[in-house]
């Protein structure tokens, strides 16, 4: 098997180079920089107004090739931005390229999400459910079996408890969630709509005034639980956000709570395996979602007033 080319700021230089030859316009020239920290960076930051975003193997074109094609079924159906190709091809024989539009705005980490962002939040939970299931298919797009809550929370008991050694958790916030209590949360049949899989702070587009603008990141979509995507804005932008807009979306309290708890379960494993040395997360990104995650929402709220 032939070893794939690591992609450098020449590599990319010269590849931008060609694509302005062919009619790309950036008033920034090819400046080129990566978009992340890393030794053998995929998306690059170009000029002021477009990203490069190079596949490092087969499995990541095949994923790409299948983006394209998904963001063009989905744009239609949801109120926000989604990022535009504006030229693709290969920069290795067999590796594909994309340079998108870059939408404008701050990523979720820089600025927060506003009530109307909520909304907007809201709009796209609708969307991804409109998009029809069969075309979705026909690109691609693999289904994914609902997780077990149950075995989630069963997973979650003792990295809970290393936490609370550490004095980063309260061990005893985990009992919420009994055995009962996970089994009736179960992902109901026949619910599995488009999942973006993968809507964390940084895929969210936030303007300053906290409207969500564009969602990037669309590589990992599945069809399956749409509780995944209510986790992954609770992880984001705090659990009352998230159920607000899962419940703006027409979502009942089943999978909202689901989405809820597989959020709370998920940064407590994430923060435990980091802990243990286990993943590249920065700790103050991982315990702001564990933060995120374990904010009460309104229920909580209320019952909690009634057994005081």
């Amino acid at each position: 098997m032939t070893q794939a080319p690591t992609p450098t700021a020449d590599t990319v230089r010269r590849l931008v180079r060609s694509l302005l030859k062919d009619g790309v316009d950036d008033s920034a020239g090819p400046e080129v920089r990566p978009a992340a920290p890393g030794a053998q960076p995929a998306t690059w930051w170009v000029g002021t107004r477009h990203v490069l975003r190079l596949a490092p193997d087969r499995e990541a074109t095949a994923r790409q090739r299948r983006e394209l094609r998904l963001r063009d079924l989905v744009r239609p159906h949801v109120p926000v931005a989604l990022p535009t190709s504006v030229a693709y091809g290969e920069w290795a024989p067999g590796l594909t390229y994309t340079l998108d539009s870059k939408v404008p705005g701050g990523s979720g980490t820089r600025y927060d999400v506003s009530a109307v962002g909520e909304a907007d939040l809201a709009g796209l939970l609708t969307g991804l459910r409109e998009v029809p299931v069969r075309q979705a298919e026909a690109l691609g797009v693999p289904r994914t079996a609902p997780r077990s809550l149950e075995a989630l929370r069963r997973a979650a008991e003792r990295p809970a408890a290393r936490l609370a050694d550490a004095d980063e958790f309260d061990a005893t916030r985990l009992r919420q969630l009994t055995q009962p209590g996970a089994v009736q949360l179960a992902a109901q049949p026949g619910t599995a709509v488009l999942v973006h899989h993968a809507l964390t702070a940084d895929h969210l587009v936030v303007s300053a005034d906290g409207r969500v603008r564009g969602i990037l990141g669309w590589a990992d979509t599945v069809l399956g639980d749409p509780a995944e995507d209510i986790a992954g804005l609770a992880l984001a932008v705090g659990s009352p956000a998230a159920v607000r807009a899962a419940t703006l979306a027409g979502y009942g309290a089943r999978p909202c709570l689901r989405g809820l708890w597989l959020a709370r379960c998920d940064a407590v494993l994430d923060l435990a395996a980091r802990l243990d040395g286990t993943g590249e997360t920065p700790l103050p990104l991982l315990r702001q979602r564990l933060g995120h995650a374990w904010e009460a929402i309104l229920l909580e709220r209320v019952t909690e007033l009634r057994e005081d």
